[in-house]
């Protein structure tokens, strides 16, 4: 049979994403509770990285060692993917090693192919198209705090970026409007946006498009590989940062969330991301938990995850 791999967010249904995050939120209660719960033990997972993370290495490692498994940490330097030697081999090789692998890299074609030729699980810890496991912990964060998204509205400031994406096909599987809020030249995959109907559009002026809203959202202007482009982007993204003025516009009860790392002052005014309205620890502390009731998912399926 093959491996069930989770490089978007649809790649799994709707009622397969709303068991992994049932079962975050109890993983997250056994945790704060301190009751041990080794559900993958004996299990390996390989962390592949051409892009550095805080969060994604901790959160992946923490998590594989709280379910009693184990974590294998390859930086740059140390993995041949895609340097001498073809990402099919790569995969090949591993995936008989590894009861699973965690990508995080710059191209999706690396993960697709990766993907294609492994035996194990493989999980897309962020490329330039994707974020999903970002999306599963914001989820969560939402769930926790205002209880279901459908139905509601959330908005997007600033760069159509690989979390955009992400967020514009949550819109088609949670069943919530999307108002995306980027100048032009900086919009989100077209495909994508297409795919979502009328579940997402693009609104040029951010105040309209926050107004209502029960979640604003937003990333740095620049993301990484993007860093000569910085100037140009806080020029271009002026009239998109994230203000305590902007965040008034929105529903009474608004949360914010931000993937992190921030740039206060530039996307994000201290105000919003440090005051009341802001929930992003909860949500970075959510990638611990998301992350661990996928890998349970992927590894063990829904029954065995449920009974162990």
């Amino acid at each position: 049979m093959r491996p069930r791999h989770f490089l978007t967010l649809n790649d799994l249904s709707r009622d397969e994403l709303d068991f992994v995050l049932r079962r975050a939120r109890d993983l997250k209660a056994l945790q704060q509770a301190g009751t041990p719960h080794e559900s993958l033990r004996g299990k390996v997972l390989g962390m592949v990285f051409e892009k550095s993370s805080t969060r994604t290495r901790v959160s992946f490692e923490a998590g594989m060692a709280q379910l009693g498994g184990s974590a294998i940490f390859l930086s740059p330097r140390d993995s041949q993917l895609g340097r001498g030697e073809p990402v099919e081999d790569t995969a090949r090789v591993l995936s008989r090693m590894l009861d699973a692998v965690m990508i995080r890299t710059f191209a999706h074609e690396t993960l697709e192919r990766f993907a294609a030729h492994s035996r194990v699980p493989v999980i897309n810890g962020l490329s330039d198209d994707h974020h999903p496991c970002q999306l599963l912990a914001d989820i969560q964060a939402f769930q926790e705090h205002r209880g279901d998204l459908d139905g509601r509205t959330v908005t997007w400031v600033g760069d159509g970026n690989n979390m955009c994406n992400s967020y514009i096909e949550a819109a088609g599987i949670f069943d919530f409007q999307l108002n995306i809020a980027c100048p032009e030249g900086f919009d989100p995959d077209e495909g994508l946006l297409k795919q979502a109907g009328d579940r997402a559009r693009i609104v040029r002026n951010p105040a309209e498009a926050v107004r209502g809203a029960s979640l604003v959202v937003t990333d740095v202007w620049a993301s990484m590989g993007q860093e000569d482009e910085q100037a140009h982007r806080e020029r271009a993204f002026a009239d998109y940062q994230v203000t305590e003025e902007l965040m008034a516009q929105a529903a009474d009860d608004a949360i914010f969330m931000h993937c992190l790392p921030a740039h206060r002052g530039e996307e994000v005014a201290a105000g919003v991301i440090d005051g009341e309205q802001s929930v992003v620890w909860d949500e970075a502390e959510n990638r611990l938990h998301a992350q661990k009731a996928l890998l349970e998912f992927l590894l063990l399926g829904q029954e065995q995850a449920t009974q162990r």
